[in-house]
């Protein structure tokens, strides 16, 4: 049996362990910093995926306030999004709005809010049905100058468990881009 003697030697032990906490606290405060500034700059944008454009439910308005606001900044940008035909009397034969429902108060009242849609075969898809498109947002008129999406794919899908939208929050922060 041996016996080992080891001696500690204490102020040095705890300048090491100081050091090596410091470090991780430094790269961890780096990290936080990062990811948070990361995020604020893409708050209200898409998730980008290969120059395609994926609008979520829950920043949908943001984007589409940001669109308005800033249409210059998205000419020529494709975006993905799904959301239910909808038409008004004034609209001509390949215009729809891709519409969803934005609740606006406590009692659940909510109005229709959406991307104007330039497509050849909306005449295919009758009001109230609930469509996938993939398009590419470009300057249009009506009643003035607004972002209308041209639609590149369109297809039907089912109405998603998040089809309610609701006005752009306190956070809402423009974005040059998508």
């Amino acid at each position: 049996m041996r016996i080992y003697n080891l001696k500690i030697n204490g102020s040095k032990t705890f300048k090491i362990i100081g050091t090596i906490i410091c470090v991780i606290v430094v790269i961890l405060l780096i990290f936080a910093i990062w990811k948070v500034f990361g995020m604020a700059k893409n708050e209200g944008a898409c998730k980008d995926l290969d120059d395609l454009s994926i609008i979520q439910s829950s920043n949908y308005t943001n984007i589409l306030k940001s669109t308005h606001d800033n249409l210059d900044n998205y000419i020529g940008k494709k975006v993905n999004f799904s959301g239910y035909v909808y038409r008004i009397y004034d609209f001509k034969d390949n215009e729809f709005v891709l519409a969803r429902d934005m609740v606006i108060s406590s009692d659940n009242q909510t109005v229709v809010v959406g991307f104007l849609c330039d497509s050849k075969n909306a005449k295919d898809f009758e009001d109230g049905t609930w469509v996938e498109i993939i398009g590419e947002i470009a300057k249009g008129d009506y009643h003035g100058e607004i972002p209308i999406i041209k639609i590149l794919d369109m297809k039907k899908c089912e109405k998603p468990n998040d089809s309610f939208v609701y006005p752009p929050d306190d956070t809402y922060l423009q974005t040059p881009e998508i």
